[in-house]
């Protein structure tokens, strides 16, 4: 093909037939297959970064999805009116350069994306043996950026002769360069005038196709998860910039809150919510353009997986009383039924799910309320008369969805329940709290402009009326509840018992954690207890606790 003739590649792979233009139009027919031509281009775009169109450098993956360079995040700022979690790492953050997104991330949000820089690290060395070896037989790509003008279809308006140049390699390596020299924005589609060298057009077509099989080998490498070792579906980069499949995350998070790779603390609630927390965007075009028939076969097998799973009732349930999350249930098991439903549990995952019993009103109604907690069995004492006393630990909420009944108790499907996103939790508690409503609290300032909570000040609290609760911040609300048990503590109550802490552990300083315990240990009625099961973030259950507060202050329950 000569000089004069360009091959003009799209931005996305080609399926239908070219169409022959005079020299113009910079069409000539197909000397290789279509998808070939248009793979160098798209390939190169896979690992290019959004902003500076670099090939990505220390990629950081944002909690919408999208992947940037880290020098690409925008300057930080401090963030106001929030005061849960409060990490320093959380105390930072940034508006989303992505129009489409347009969210305040926080910055210890963005780890390094460790499997998207391993596998650019990986494709770039990769390239650069590539265009040793061009170099070896002398084989060079004659490139150019496509004009704008023309993508638009004004042609009229292109420039006479897009300025071009001779890069060593095929077009993979070629449009790789100018990604690397900077000469190639992330949107730019790109011209192809031909090759030159000693090799010959069936030689080039084969080392454009060893290219594509290599880049392809070397990435394959790191696109296992290290939970169910196949390849990624739907990954999730967690904020410590380790992936996984969302599905294995799920299993790992109804055990540990811990990452499985660094250890590092993880929140389940901003994990699993596909909205709040979408899939990496990168990987997700990676896999899809490399294993695409891999990948459809994997989602059939996981389809098939979760259809099995709905297709039966398999969560045995324990009609008794109301347990929750991360707390202890302690109970004492006696009826036949219970018995067996025990010992099965033990027998294979130890979980089972406990619902709080409601009054039928019609022999259709179901006699439980359909919000419970999923329990996990920590020990087991049985008896010689076959009783046993079982202590469990709370995993999650759940909703039932269907129920029936097996060998005399209650077994249902379920849907699990998940809080909002810490970013959503923030942005609540910002647009509840503004400094007017909350002027009780005074902070000092550090060196660096953000908040030191070593040094915070604040006056004590005194809420007059359940208005109050919801204009405070959330760490105000938690330190109210704190100092009521501390008062309770002092006075001895009989709720409040040396026995009582023995079972439920010492008051948990944890937002997350205090108010299960406090429902737990306070004697409220359940149907109030129960409301805390409805909610969706840490500041909704913190108020609920603050709200049984002030009427038990007010009227002694």
């Amino acid at each position: 093909m000569s000089p004069s003739q360009p091959e003009v590649v799209a931005a996305r792979p080609l399926t239908g037939p070219r169409e022959s233009q005079d020299q113009e139009g910079a069409i000539p027919p197909a000397t290789t297959r279509p998808e070939q031509r248009a793979q160098a281009r798209d390939i190169v775009r896979l690992f290019q970064c959004r902003l500076c169109s670099f090939p990505l450098r220390d990629p950081v993956t944002l909690p919408c999805g999208r992947s940037i360079c880290k020098q690409c995040l925008p300057e930080s700022h401090l963030r106001l009116h929030i005061s849960y979690p409060a990490v320093p790492e959380r105390l930072q953050g940034f508006q989303c350069p992505f129009a489409d997104c347009g969210r305040e991330h926080a910055v210890g949000d963005c780890g390094l994306d460790v499997v998207l820089s391993k596998t650019t690290e990986l494709v770039k060395d990769n390239l650069a043996r590539g265009k040793a070896e061009a170099a070896r037989i002398k084989m060079s790509t004659r490139i150019a950026v496509r004009d704008e003008w023309e993508i638009a279809g004004i042609p009229s308006l292109r420039s006479p002769s897009p300025t071009s140049e001779i890069l060593t390699g095929g077009r993979l390596v070629a449009a790789w360069s100018m990604a690397e020299n900077g000469q190639l924005d992330f949107d730019a589609e790109v011209v192809y005038h031909g090759m030159d060298g000693e090799s010959d057009d069936g030689n080039f077509a084969e080392f454009e196709q060893e290219a594509l099989h290599q880049v392809q080998e070397v990435a394959r490498t790191e696109m296992d998860c290290q939970i169910c070792y196949a390849l990624f579906f739907d990954p999730l980069t967690t904020p410590c910039g380790h992936t996984f499949c969302r599905s294995c995350l799920h299993r790992i998070l109804d055990h540990s809150l811990y990452c499985p790779i660094c250890r590092r603390k993880l929140a389940m609630n901003p994990l699993l919510n596909r909205i709040a927390c979408p899939a990496n965007e990168r990987l997700d075009l990676i896999i899809e353009t490399f294993w695409k028939e891999e990948l459809h076969a994997r989602q059939g097998i996981l389809e098939a997986e979760e259809i099995g799973r709905h297709e039966s009732l398999d969560v045995p349930l324990f009609v008794c009383t109301l347990s929750f999350p991360m707390v202890p249930t302690f109970l004492h098991i006696f009826e036949p039924r219970y018995r067996l439903m025990i010992r099965r549990a033990v027998e294979g995952n130890r979980m089972f799910g406990m619902v709080l019993p409601k009054r039928a009103h019609f022999s259709s109604d179901r006699e439980f309320h359909e919000l419970g907690t999923l329990l996990r069995i920590v020990n087991v004492q049985y008896y010689p008369d076959g009783r046993s006393l079982i202590e469990t630990m709370g995993v999650s909420r759940f909703r039932v969805v269907e129920h029936g009944m097996l060998d005399g108790y209650t077994i249902g499907k379920t849907d699990r329940i998940d809080d909002i996103s810490l970013e959503e939790e923030e942005a609540l508690e910002a647009r509840e709290v503004t400094p007017a409503t909350s002027p009780q609290s005074e902070f000092t300032t550090s060196e660096h402009g953000s908040p030191d909570l070593a040094t915070q000040t604040q006056a004590p609290l005194a809420l007059e009326n359940q208005e109050d609760i919801a204009r405070i911040p959330t760490k105000q609300l938690l330190e109210y509840a704190l100092d009521f048990v501390a008062r309770m503590r002092a006075n001895s109550v009989p709720w409040l018992t040396q026995r009582m802490l023995e079972l439920y552990g010492e008051c948990p300083d944890d937002p997350t954690i205090f108010p299960w315990w406090l429902a737990s240990m306070l004697p409220v009625r359940e149907l109030e207890k129960y409301k805390l099961l409805e909610t969706s973030s840490v500041r909704e259950r913190l108020k609920i606790c603050c709200r049984w507060i002030m009427e038990w202050e007010q009227s002694r329950w």
